[in-house]
């Protein structure tokens, strides 16, 4: 199938590049102060700028099968679920937290050999258009709700909760503002992904780019002013 680029598929250039300079920051964070939320959050970014790179090296190059893969792994699969883990670091127990990333990785371990494995229905790939009904084990594209729901139970609630509990304490409008940033631009990218299901990856492109900004001005927003008594979300106790 013949498809054609439009302004809107160049986005994921400009959101690689603010999640590559995004991980930077929360990495060094981790090399500096340690603890392993800081780490997750850095793989999480990290992941978010793959996913779109391969959508970038898509509008440039046009498509490729294991440019594919890497995409649907990466943003389907990995796409928020490196993020809520650093999340679970941070307001779970240490042990909690390891048997909940065993189990992720489990999942998202047997998720990626079916994308690996699964026949592609070349007669539905687009030249420059990304699309997981190109699977013809369509029975794989189960996988990414479950993953992705538990982003949203500790990325987008852990935000949340946050800033419900912010809301209580004064002189921390900073960081009830940045929480619920943050909350926001999670949710962005799996309101595209929803909308890449039915074919529309244009939207997914637009609110990837959203979503990543809210991010990191949540980020800004929770560092800014530092209160050490609760836990916030995508910001140690200590910054």
């Amino acid at each position: 199938m013949e498809s054609q680029r439009s302004l809107v598929h160049f986005l994921p250039i400009a959101t690689t590049i603010i999640s590559v300079f995004f991980s930077i920051v929360l990495l060094r964070r981790y090399r500096s102060r340690g603890g392993l939320h800081l780490l997750w959050w850095g793989i999480g970014t990290a992941m978010y700028g793959l996913g779109t790179f391969t959508e970038t090296l898509t509008t440039l190059l046009g498509w490729n099968p294991a440019v594919f893969r890497l995409w649907y792994i990466s943003g389907a699969l990995l796409g928020g679920a490196p993020l809520a883990q650093g999340t679970v670091y941070l307001l779970l127990t240490r042990r909690t937290a390891h048997r909940l990333t065993a189990g992720l990785l489990v999942a998202v371990g047997i998720a990626a050999i079916a994308v690996l494995s699964t026949p592609i229905n070349l007669a539905l790939v687009e030249q420059y258009r990304l699309s997981g009904n190109v699977m013809e084990w369509t029975w794989v594209r189960m996988f990414s709700p479950f993953i992705n729901l538990y982003a949203v139970i500790f990325l987008i609630g852990g935000a949340l909760l946050s800033a419900w509990r912010y809301a209580k304490k004064t002189e921390a409008g900073n960081r009830v503002v940045g929480n619920l940033l943050i909350a926001v631009g999670a949710i962005l990218p799996g309101i595209g992904g929803t909308f890449t299901r039915f074919g529309h990856v244009e939207v997914l492109y637009v609110t990837e780019l959203l979503g990543l900004l809210l991010l990191y001005a949540g980020y800004r927003a929770n560092i800014a002013s530092p209160v050490p008594t609760i836990h916030s979300s995508l910001v140690p106790n200590e910054a």
